[in-house]
């Protein structure tokens, strides 16, 4: 067995929830008496395992696992839309205890990054961040940004705060069964375009994710825009590179 084997069967260990999120793995030593290979070898998986975020190697403390279960980064089901079938993430284990939680609301001047978005820097954005978590691991960092115009709009006859503005905590408002949200709030929507990158995880999606800083991940940048070509809202969810990303098309 190469280093390869043995990572790829740590990682589906990791995924499957079998090797717990900070759980302790063997020493190098028993890593390879385990496999029956050599101490280089399974020094050399571990080096693998740490690259792509999924442990962490810390002198005088050992080898843990850095990561939750694997989830899917689902990016949505596009029409012509079957709204009972849509969903918005999958668990890669469907019988597993899932939450989503929203950590973070905030009004700011958008910066200079945002221009690459269709958003004028220094206009007024409102920022929603939400957590999702597998079994109690948080597996996905979900940020989306709006134009504070956008994010202002109440669905016809709504009594309250914006749901797009409502603070942490607040009770979530949803659109009636089989309508969109956009269609609810009354956002003008014609297309959205998403970009995939394999990078480096910003500081705020390792430190939600409980990874360390850098940490390898998928980072997924959703655009909408308005039959004017507008930004609507952006959606940049980033997860650890041991997850997928999908989409369906219901033709």
């Amino acid at each position: 067995m190469n280093a390869n084997a043995i990572v790829a069967e740590i990682r589906e260990g990791i995924a499957t929830g079998e090797y717990r999120y900070g759980a302790r793995l063997p020493s190098v030593r028993g890593l390879a008496d385990q496999y029956g290979v050599s101490q280089q070898t399974a020094a050399a998986a571990y080096a693998v395992l740490s690259a792509l975020g999924l442990a962490r190697t810390e002198r005088g403390s050992g080898t843990t696992v850095a990561a939750g279960p694997a989830a899917t980064a689902h990016l949505g089901t596009f029409a012509p839309p079957d709204l009972s079938a849509a969903l918005s993430w999958k668990p890669a284990d469907t019988g597993a205890e899932t939450n989503e939680e929203t950590t973070l609301v905030r009004q700011l001047p958008a910066s200079d990054e945002m221009s690459e978005w269709g958003i004028e820097p220094g206009s007024q954005v409102v920022e929603r961040t939400r957590i999702r978590s597998v079994g109690g691991v948080p597996v996905q960092h979900k940020m989306t940004v709006l134009p504070y115009a956008v994010a202002t709009l109440s669905p016809e006859g709504y009594d309250g705060i914006p749901p797009m503005l409502a603070p942490v905590g607040a009770q979530p408002a949803t659109p009636p069964a089989g309508t969109r949200i956009a269609d609810w709030l009354g956002w003008d929507v014609a297309a959205t375009e998403c970009a995939i990158t394999a990078e480096p995880m910003r500081a705020a999606a390792c430190e939600a994710l409980q990874m360390p800083e850098g940490s390898p991940g998928f980072r997924i940048v959703s655009i909408t825009r308005n039959s004017s070509g507008g930004t609507v809202y952006v959606t940049v969810t980033t997860t650890p590179l041991h997850h997928r990303v999908t989409l369906d098309i219901v033709g």
